[in-house]
């Protein structure tokens, strides 16, 4: 069983040419975001992650805005590059805002003070494995997914036009669509041994 659970991360890939066809059906996409972020663990079960899920029409209104903000705010030589890459995205079926909720992590430093000054550093820890656990689950369905930070300059206007709470804070944006190119085959993993110390091994 481990073997196959190792077998699965190691297929999940940064992929950045999508398409806007889904395998499965929306409700399949909620519902899996839903068991994952229920079963995702969090530091002292804080529960602090968050997700809007944006398909189809209100993912392209998504990238529609990054446009016309980044066009705004970006250098000329700049914008050459990321009006593709936005572009790219926009083809995509839909996106995954994630978000970390502050009212919960002020709550956690008065609840547990012995950790009140690391409660910020685990809410990143819950925001990674949350991540990583929606991106896998994706790609096990067919999906194909990248992972963005164009926060902050899409808050904003993304709490606005889909009534985030204001105590939300973004953290990416996970896009995702059916892949229509296979990722770089040639992904280096450098020495693994360089990056494991093992000690008392029999």
């Amino acid at each position: 069983m481990a073997e196959q659970y190792v077998q699965l991360i190691s297929q999940r890939r940064t992929y950045y040419s999508l398409s806007d066809a889904s395998p499965i059906p929306d409700h399949q996409i909620i519902q899996t975001v839903q068991d994952v972020i229920r079963y995702s663990p969090s530091s002292l079960n804080g529960r602090t992650s968050r997700v809007v899920v944006l398909l189809a029409d209100e993912h392209r209104k998504l990238w529609d805005m990054a446009l016309n903000i980044l066009s705004s705010v970006l250098p000329a030589e700049q914008w050459i590059i990321y009006e593709k890459k936005l572009n790219d995205r926009k083809a995509a079926y839909g996106t995954l805002l994630l978000y970390e909720d502050r009212t919960v992590l002020h709550s956690l430093e008065t609840r547990v003070p012995l950790f009140a000054g690391y409660i910020n550093q685990f809410s990143e820890h819950n925001h990674a494995i949350l991540a990583f656990n929606l991106w896998t689950a994706l790609e096990m369905y067919g999906f194909g997914a990248n992972l963005q930070h164009f926060n902050p300059y899409l808050d904003a206007s993304i709490a606005a036009e889909w009534k985030v709470p204001p105590l939300w804070t973004l953290k990416a944006q996970l896009v995702f669509g059916t892949p229509t190119a296979s990722p770089d085959p040639n992904k280096e993993y450098g020495d693994v041994a360089e990056r494991v110390l093992t000690y008392g091994q029999k």
